[in-house]
């Protein structure tokens, strides 16, 4: 299935967080720096940010910058975890 460059970012960051590399309450780097690691426009990083922020893993503070909530949200992969035996 094919996915927007935005979605790619996301999951990048997202497993980035759910990994403990960037940790609970840990800044992300700027959108320049983001940008720039991704080879992207700023525009695509604010999308995929923007979706991370849909799904409750990171809070932006206006002049401050995006940080990883202190509680993380289940995954969206779990589905609950139960077999269907």
């Amino acid at each position: 299935m094919a996915e927007y460059e935005w979605q790619r970012i996301a999951r990048v960051i997202e497993e980035e967080i759910r990994s403990g590399r960037i940790p609970p309450g840990g800044a992300l780097s700027s959108i320049t720096r983001l940008a720039e690691a991704h080879g992207v426009a700023d525009r695509t990083i604010r999308r995929a940010l923007r979706d991370l922020r849909e799904r409750g893993l990171i809070e932006t503070l206006p002049h401050k910058g995006s940080y990883v909530v202190d509680v993380l949200p289940p995954s969206d992969k779990s589905n609950g975890g139960a077999s269907s035996d």
